[in-house]
Formats: C-alpha cells, structure tokens, sequence
C-alpha cells in the first residue's frame, strides 16, 4: 500500500473519531474530508474521485451511526468540482505539465482559497440537507460561517499533511 492511501485512511479514521467523540457545539461541524478530495490525484478523473468521494462519506456515516448517506451527498459535488477548483486556484499548467499538488511547490497561498470553496460546497449541501428545512436561514448561516472558518484552517494543515513531499522529486 502507498504511503498517500495509508495517509488517507488515517486521517478518515480521524475525521470518524473526530465526530464520535468531540462534538463541540451545534453551530460547529469540524470536517476535512473536503480537502482530502481535493488532495487526490491528478491523473486521475472525476469519475474515480466521485466514487473515492461517495465511498469515504457511505464509510463515514457507517461508522459514525449517523444519517447514512448524508456526507456522500455532501462529498461527491466536491468531487465533482474539484477539477474546476484546482484549474481556477492553482492554475491549467498542472493539467498541462502533468503535476500533481504540492504544498510546497504551490504555498498555502493557494491552498488557502481552494480548500474555502471545497470546504463551502460541502458545508452548502451538508447544511442544508441536515437541516430538512427544519431549521431558520440564521440559524444555517450561523452554522456555516463558523463551521466553514474553523474546519477550513483545520483543512489547510490536512492537506498539508497529505501532500507532503517525502524523499520523491517532482518533475
């Protein structure tokens, strides 16, 4: 097994762990499996990150006894606009040379803004179905706002961890 899909299997056992054990407070949703889609491959296609998407939140939800399906509902748009992230954040020469992300290489200045909007997509589609309409505009924007402050800096040292360059040089 690779030292990423390792990487990525710990950290959503800690993201599972994180919503077992520490809930914190009904305006708060700490989550960073946004930002472990966008650290997926580049190679490979939207369609293989929709399943990694759909099958990480059906597990989350599994082990975290709640809603089953709701973070896969949440999940898989990121997936699926995570492409059009990464081209408009980081740039089309990724694409183009055949890179893949590097936190080094593009700086937390970029990764600051890309994780926002995976992060603001997941929060979008996660808030508003958990809510069921249950819940005032106040209350979901409340929510969001804070939810969307705290997990994207905990997103920008995930994704850190995960992109993290080990003895390999890049093209």
């Amino acid at each position: 097994m690779r030292l990423s899909a390792l990487k990525y299997i710990l950290l959503f056992l800690a993201q599972a762990a994180l919503w077992n054990y520490f809930n914190f407070s009904q305006y708060l949703v700490v989550v960073f499996l946004p930002a472990m889609i966008l650290c997926l491959p580049i190679e490979r296609g939207p369609v293989y990150a929709m399943v990694v998407a759909f099958l990480t939140g059906l597990a989350a939800d599994f082990l975290v006894t709640g809603q089953l399906g709701l973070t896969s509902l949440a999940l898989v748009p990121v997936a699926l606009v995570r492409r059009g992230v990464i081209h408009l954040v980081f740039g089309g020469e990724l694409f183009s040379r055949g890179e893949e992300l590097s936190f080094h290489r593009q700086g937390w200045q970029k990764f600051v803004p890309a994780v926002l909007l995976v992060t603001a997509v997941f929060l979008t589609v996660y808030i508003w179905a958990d809510s069921a309409g249950t819940y005032s505009f106040g209350f979901c924007a409340l929510k969001f706002a804070f939810s969307l402050a705290v997990s994207s800096a905990v997103s920008v040292a995930i994704a850190f961890l995960l992109l993290e360059e080990t003895s390999e040089r890049w093209k």
